[in-house]
């Protein structure tokens, strides 16, 4: 099956429908005084963040304890932080992008289903948005209990919206996230900014560039 028969659209949320993560996680990062890679750093090399991250994505673990165990790590690494409110203070720096939104409706309209693939993170993240107009499916991963890579998470979002993997293009601001895509036939965009990503999907959905 050719991409000119992808119909359908799976997208992230942190970093695709918001302003990036990276950026505020190094924002947060700044604010502590300590190097400001470390939160990104320990989360993704500190086996301990690897794990408690992991856990409360697949609501393992809920918000608190992420926040407990998280900011003991980060203590652990010089930095004076406290573990209330720790993860609305990481996301602070993040806002919505109306851009991603009205692209997101004019998918919808062109009546091609989307469907919201999110790894949760924290509480509060995703305030502020109306998930329901956004998507006609939504797959959070501490609700499914798989996180993205994982192939299983979107093969739930392609059985939600009744298509085949082959059909479906997955947007989203992480190659690692595209490439699990991959793995079960998902096409993929590479997210940089709404305008780019409206260009790579103008042709293909039938959408004004």
């Amino acid at each position: 099956m050719t991409d000119r028969a992808r119909t359908a659209v799976l997208v992230d949320f942190g970093g695709v429908i918001t302003s990036s993560v990276l950026r505020a996680f190094t924002d947060f990062g700044a604010s502590l005084g300590v190097d400001p890679r470390l939160p990104l750093d320990l989360l993704a090399r500190d086996e301990a963040s690897r794990t408690l991250l992991a856990d409360h994505e697949c609501g393992r673990v809920d918000a608190g304890a992420f926040e407990r165990g998280f900011a003991e790590r980060l203590r652990a690494h010089g930095a004076d932080v406290t573990a209330e409110g720790l993860t609305a203070r990481m996301q602070a720096g993040m806002s919505i992008d109306q851009d991603m939104l009205a692209l997101l409706g004019d998918l919808r309209a062109a009546g091609h289903p989307v469907a919201l693939v999110s790894n949760s993170f924290g509480t509060g993240t995703y305030d502020g948005v109306e998930l329901a107009s956004l998507a006609d499916v939504l797959v959070i991963s501490a609700e499914v209990g798989i996180r993205k890579p994982s192939r299983r998470i979107y093969a739930i979002a392609c059985e939600r919206l009744g298509i085949d993997p082959e059909e479906a293009v997955m947007i989203d601001d992480l190659r690692q996230n595209l490439d699990g895509a991959a793995r079960i036939g998902i096409g993929g965009v590479l997210h940089t900014s709404a305008a780019d990503t409206r260009h790579q999907l103008a042709e293909r959905f039938g959408i004004t560039a």
